[in-house]
């Protein structure tokens, strides 16, 4: 019961933050069009850049972190078993 309640919550988490990092690259984006057309480069492309590689790679390090957890329980479970 414990595992399924975890794995619900983890998959409203990851809906929820996907949600919030789709909006925010499109207002990151808005914002350097914005600022670079009025003639402020004080936003390079290349922060802006790391930060939608961050947002990127996010979701895969939570789906790794839990497939990590998932094989580990496994393997512990087999030894035992």
């Amino acid at each position: 019961m414990r595992t399924i309640r975890i794995a619900l919550l983890t998959a409203v988490f990851w809906l929820l933050a996907r949600t919030i990092t789709l909006a925010q690259c499109a207002m990151c984006r808005a914002t350097l069009e914005t600022n670079v057309s009025n003639g402020d480069e004080t936003v390079l492309a290349a922060k802006l850049n790391i930060g939608i590689l961050y947002l990127f790679a996010a979701p895969y390090l939570v789906v790794a972190a839990i497939a990590y957890l998932w094989y580990k329980n496994s393997r512990k479970a087999q030894t035992t078993g």
